[in-house]
């Protein structure tokens, strides 16, 4: 069963990254920093988590407003360094630990969290610059990483006592996993500072050192406030630092802290905190009940012969073969793969079994390994194969045969739009492998 060893608790603002890339550490205006972020590097190294669980903020880098959730957890098996407008930073990408990550999804959904889930996205400053701190990481980063990305930048955004609920969630899922493992979490964000408007550069260090102390004895008192409250006295961007209480949610309300550190160097209250969880171990029973709760929503269906759930798993594995499906959906990607579709495959970097499946359009094999229909019939659109012929080869069938079981056997349709191949509809489908 896994555990949560302990937190810690960081400002993720970018002058930390910048000192570290730019060598500040023996400059008396930046080694404050360092000398805050070792004792945390320190726990880090001596406890030695198998996994961190990060709690962080986009910064309008790789998530944008075209859609921005709640909440966002990283599923997939790595986080590269995001472009923040002027060229990434040279630090390698992070391993993710998706088989954590999808258990600990499909408990918060269990729970009634209605979450986002994301791949192959960048990770920004809100993870990386308190990170270079806090791990030693040539050449790679000691440790996997499952990202949550918390929307706190266009409002409404979650409630504090949401955050509160989400972390006594997360610990219910971390705590039924489960593979021995060591869990840390990292809550980022704040201290009080403004970006924006005729209050930037605004702080509250009396309302900083008030935060710390509750956070740590009374984070309740915390859950009621309001992000107006919040904003008064910490700052606009400020009351970002409801992401603590998601950490604080997932502790045992009986901690241990071990280090705490303040500094404020220019536009943001830059802190530190570490700490140990001195949580009981689950009651008789409490991890079994979980566990049926999380799979409540799916028992049964493995008896429904012929039908593949598409489970945040399968989407990861078969992401790769998904994502080259969905390049259908753009004009050069489809002119591409029917001007010469081996060559398509090389730069998708298909393997060798996912090319021979598109190959024989083997449409039954190709939901087998993890493919969703949605993507099957973007491919049908643009070699001009309708929906139709699509079902009768998954059913084994022949079209006719398929379409005497319709009640209107005439009737054949595709989602091709007006670039699309010809649309072939008096041909068969490629039969399916047996």
């Amino acid at each position: 069963m896994a555990r949560i060893i302990g937190a810690v608790a960081c400002s993720h603002t970018p002058t930390i990254g910048f000192a570290y890339d730019k060598a500040k550490q023996q400059d008396p205006v930046w080694s404050p920093i360092f000398e805050a972020f070792e004792p945390a590097r320190r726990w880090l190294e001596d406890s030695r988590p198998d996994a961190l669980f990060f709690i962080y903020n986009d910064h309008v880098s790789s998530f944008f407003f075209d859609h921005y959730s709640a909440f966002s957890l990283g599923v997939g098996e790595q986080h590269a360094v995001a472009d923040e407008g002027g060229g990434a930073r040279d630090l390698p990408a992070l391993a993710g630990h998706p088989a954590l990550a999808q258990h600990i999804g499909r408990s918060l959904v269990a729970d009634e969290f209605d979450m986002s889930f994301f791949q192959d996205r960048a990770l920004d400053h809100g993870v990386f610059s308190p990170l270079s701190l806090l791990c030693a990481h040539e050449p790679a980063w000691p440790v996997p990483v499952i990202p949550l990305q918390v929307g706190v930048l266009q409002s409404p955004v979650p409630s504090a006592r949401r955050c509160w609920r989400l972390g006594q969630a997360l610990r219910r899922a971390i705590e039924s996993y489960p593979e021995d493992l060591k869990v840390a979490i990292v809550a980022t964000g704040g201290l009080s500072h403004q970006v924006h408007g005729e209050r930037a550069g605004f702080n509250n260090t009396g309302w900083d050192a008030q935060f710390l102390e509750l956070i740590e004895n009374d984070p309740v008192r915390l859950t009621e406030m309001t992000q107006a409250e919040l904003a008064t006295l910490g700052g606009a961007e400020g009351a970002e630092v409801i992401m603590w209480l998601v950490m604080r949610g997932a502790l045992s309300s009986n901690i241990r802290k071990t280090h705490q550190s303040y500094y404020l160097p220019s536009m943001t209250g830059i802190a530190t905190a570490v700490y140990e969880n001195l949580a009981s171990p689950p009651a008789a029973g409490e991890v079994q009940r979980h566990r049926r709760h999380m799979d409540e929503p799916l028992a049964g269906i493995e008896a429904l012969e012929g039908t593949y759930p598409f489970t945040l798993e399968t989407s990861v594995r078969a992401y790769r073969l998904n994502r080259f499906l969905h390049g259908m959906t753009r004009p050069a990607h489809r002119a591409a793969f029917l001007a010469d579709p081996e060559s398509a495959f090389e730069t998708a970097a298909l393997t060798e079994q996912e090319r021979d499946l598109l190959r024989r359009r083997d449409w039954r094999g190709l939901i087998r390994y993890g493919v969703i229909f949605f993507m099957l019939e973007k491919l049908g659109a643009v070699i001009g194969v309708s929906n139709l012929h699509i079902y009768a080869a998954m059913r084994g069938q022949t079209l006719e045969a398929f379409q005497q079981t319709r009640n209107a056997p005439g009737a054949l349709y595709s989602v091709a739009g007006k670039d699309a191949a010809p649309q072939a509809w008096d041909k068969a489908a490629t039969p399916p492998a047996r």
